[in-house]
């Protein structure tokens, strides 16, 4: 036994070794591991926040995104072992519309459930730092969705993406990794198109992507009733939350997107609860509608939105299809913007606002060109929809490292709840066709400079900490404010690879 171990040893450091003489052709894998904005320490504030609600830095963590109200959210396991809201981050931009991407070039930034491995996270993106979102997942694919690339990411620009402040990615990006040295293997990425409340839905009741938005909510029901990250599968081209093995089976059923669902069940606590509140919210909707709830427009002209704190700050800022969320309002009086807000930044089309004046999309069209915008990558070359770990994750994963794939869910630290005599579910095919975008031309995505990196400094104070102004100049070698370096021997790159 001992010799084995030895053995074993032996074989991981001669493995270790190979894997840096071999980085060695390439100066920018060898970069990885010594990344200063990618080893940045959760500022201190956010430790303190997440002590006094119960939370430890390397718990679990949860993303969730609503287009409309422009807001994403970090949500972290604390020690009862359910999911708490952490922090909600203003989104500085995206793009495209309300609804699914459907394909290449059509702008539209992804909905659904997604899977952040350590090999998605992006330490050498031109856009300070990303992560990508694994778009396409398995269902995207059985549609024949296509596209590439699709990230959450700085510099608030996107062409297909979500866009923060690189203050605010460097914040989102340290939490992640935290979680993945506390064990986690990816972290749940749900994005929707705005919050799957009763008003909500009654106002984007004629919408025709409303079938696909019925199906993730879902999930977002599962979640809102149970504080636990909802476990997905795929089958007969449809999503499928928290399916375990009937009664009578003797293993776990076999999900495949394309295929005919298994037989499965849905435990009986979790299921009960989810319909409930669906009976609720859907009670609640006809009342809306009965009272007369406008129906929400479809809008032409307007590409994606943006927060209200940050187009507020904007010469031409407008929020386009984001409407504000139930916290916008609140840092408008603030001295203080989350984060530093490009010279060059592409707001939505719409009329001129401040502050003080209502932010209302335009359906006018403008006629100017935006300006180029860069893909989130830093590698020159696109990838294929099959989501590469790159050589470092490859090495980690033969030394026992290695993360999950973009679409599997990872799997919370606490014990799920024992089901208590689940119901058998005999799913049905959902044959309600999803809009196709097929009025957006195709453009073509230019190529990254991996050169841009570097040139860019490479450190931000932390979001609490960042003057507003209009056009600032970014901050140039500032540790995030408040929290001591980590260690080097445990850097992110030195365990994970980077998604190219």
């Amino acid at each position: 036994m001992i010799y084995r171990t030895l053995a074993r040893a032996v074989i991981t450091s001669v493995a270790l070794a190979a894997g840096v003489l071999l980085a060695g052709c390439n100066s920018d894998e060898i970069s990885l591991a010594n990344n200063a904005k990618a080893n940045q320490p959760v500022p201190a504030k956010l430790v303190a926040e997440m002590a006094a609600k119960d939370m430890d830095l390397q718990s679990p963590m949860l993303v969730r995104l609503f287009k409309q109200e422009a807001e994403l959210e970090v949500w972290k396991q604390d020690r009862s072992g359910r999911f708490a809201l952490l922090k909600t981050y203003p989104i500085c931009r995206w793009s495209g519309d309300l609804g699914p991407k459907v394909r290449e070039g059509d702008r539209q930034a992804p909905e659904g459930f997604y899977s952040i491995s350590p090999g998605q996270m992006n330490p050498q993106s031109a856009y300070y730092l990303s992560f990508n979102t694994g778009y396409p997942n398995a269902y995207d694919r059985s549609l024949g969705h296509t596209g590439s690339e699709l990230m959450v990411h700085g510099d608030c620009s996107s062409r297909g993406c979500y866009a923060m402040t690189d203050e605010q990615i460097a914040e989102i990006y340290s939490l992640g990794r935290e979680s993945f040295f506390g064990g986690q293997r990816a972290f749940q990425f749900q994005a929707y198109p705005f919050k799957m409340t009763p008003v909500n839905m009654a106002k984007h009741r004629n919408n025709p992507n409303m079938p696909f938005w019925k199906m993730i909510k879902e999930g977002y029901d599962h979640f809102e009733v149970t504080r636990q990250e909802p476990k997905v599968d795929f089958c007969e081209k449809k999503y499928v939350f928290d399916a375990v093995k009937t009664p009578d089976a003797k293993r776990d059923p076999v999900f495949e997107a394309s295929a005919k669902c298994p037989a499965y069940a849905i435990p009986n606590e979790v299921a009960d609860a989810v319909r409930e509140k669906q009976q609720q919210d859907e009670t609640e909707i006809v009342k809306l509608v009965a009272k007369g709830t406008p129906v929400a427009r479809i809008n032409t002209g307007i590409d994606g939105g943006m927060n209200r704190v940050f187009a507020a700050r904007l010469p031409d800022g407008n929020t386009g299809l984001s409407d504000g969320g139930g916290g916008q309002g609140l840092q408008l009086a603030l001295s203080r913007a989350p984060g530093t807000i490009p010279p060059g930044v592409n707001p939505p089309r719409g009329p001129v606002s401040s502050p003080d004046e209502p932010l209302v999309a335009s359906m006018t069209p403008t006629t100017a060109s935006a300006p180029a915008t860069r893909v989130a990558s830093a590698a020159p070359t696109t990838q294929s929809t099959t989501q590469s770990d790159g050589f470092f994750s490859s090495l980690a994963r033969k030394v026992g490292l290695g993360g999950a794939t973009a679409d599997t869910t990872a799997t919370a630290a606490a014990p799920a709840p024992v089901p208590a005599k689940p119901k058998v579910v005999e799913a049905k095919r959902n044959d309600q066709p999803l809009r196709q975008d097929a009025s957006i031309p195709k453009t073509a995505t230019p190529k990254a400079d991996t050169k841009q990196a570097a040139a860019r400094p490479p450190l931000k104070p932390s979001v609490t900490d960042t003057d507003t102004a209009a056009t600032p100049a970014p901050a140039a070698n500032a540790m995030v404010a408040g929290a001591q370096p980590i260690v080097s021997a445990n850097s992110f790159e030195s365990r994970f690879s980077a998604a190219k």
